[in-house]
């Protein structure tokens, strides 16, 4: 599990939920105010339908799957990858054919793809090709789905906003036909249609900003660190087809890992 995610929006949900409680307590009012299910739907249905219509419908439903994603760590490590690509760099030099002998012992899929094809007497520049074509591919699918997330937080402000014109019409009106109410009822309900107006506000600033924005942020994140680990594989594929010394494909890869994690030649 991604623990920095996780920490991020518990931290989020427990501070406002603490703030909104004082400030309701210091009020002598309950909590429970500052929950309105119209305002949610609004919001929420809102944001939705928008983001329907500017998208494909299977890409808006995907995107509650998106969010388990934000709080997921990929399988493996760059460094580890790396690592597996040497291991496998003395096999390739000696008889590429053993590779298949190794198949067990890949658990990322793309680099499993990547020494099949070595294994199946693809040349090293066939297998470039069709390597960064399907990278092109998959970076294409992930910042569409970041984009979608990101679209949601970009609508829900404004049908928080189309919710309080919502509460604002409904309490103008009900101004117009109190007419015969006295002065401090008809305050209690113009505070009252207010608050109640501005609660739409309140759902579509805090959908956007503790939800919407900030996981797709975490997906454009996580898209670019895929992206670094899928040409660090393209890199070493290539360099295994190439039947390139264990040494120089270290030094190579190398260079695609921070200082503290390079590998040491033995």
């Amino acid at each position: 599990m991604d623990i920095a995610s996780i920490v991020g929006t518990l931290l989020g949900v427990v501070l406002l939920g603490v703030a909104m409680f004082m400030a309701a307590d210091g009020g002598g009012l309950s909590v429970g105010l500052y929950w309105d299910s119209t305002s949610a739907i609004i919001v929420l249905g809102g944001s939705l339908a928008a983001t329907a219509i500017a998208f494909p419908l299977p890409k808006v439903i995907a995107v509650f799957k998106l969010m388990g994603m934000v709080f997921q760590k990929p399988p493996w490590e760059t460094k580890e990858l790396a690592q597996k690509i040497i291991e496998l760099a003395d096999v390739a030099r000696k008889n590429p054919k053993d590779l298949q002998n190794e198949m067990d012992g890949i658990r990322n899929w793309f680099l499993k793809d990547g020494v099949q094809m070595i294994v199946d007497g693809v040349k090293a520049e066939e297998i470039r090709e069709m390597m960064e074509i399907r990278e092109a591919t998959r970076d294409e699918k992930e910042s569409s789905e970041a984009n979608v997330m990101k679209k949601l937080g970009d609508f829900s402000p404004a049908f928080g906003m189309v919710g309080t014109l919502i509460g604002l019409v409904i309490m103008m009106f009900s101004m117009g036909a109190g007419g015969d109410d006295e002065g401090g009822d008809m305050a209690a309900k113009l505070g009252l249609s207010m608050g109640v107006a501005l609660i739409t506000t309140f759902y579509g600033a805090l959908f956007s900003n503790l939800i919407f924005l900030p996981f797709a942020e975490k997906l454009n994140n996580k898209n670019d660190e895929n992206k670094k680990v899928q040409t660090l594989i393209i890199e070493g594929v290539t360099l295994l087809a190439r039947k390139v010394h264990p040494l120089a494909v270290t030094e190579r890869l190398n260079s695609y890992l921070q200082p503290a994690e390079r590998i040491r030649n033995q």
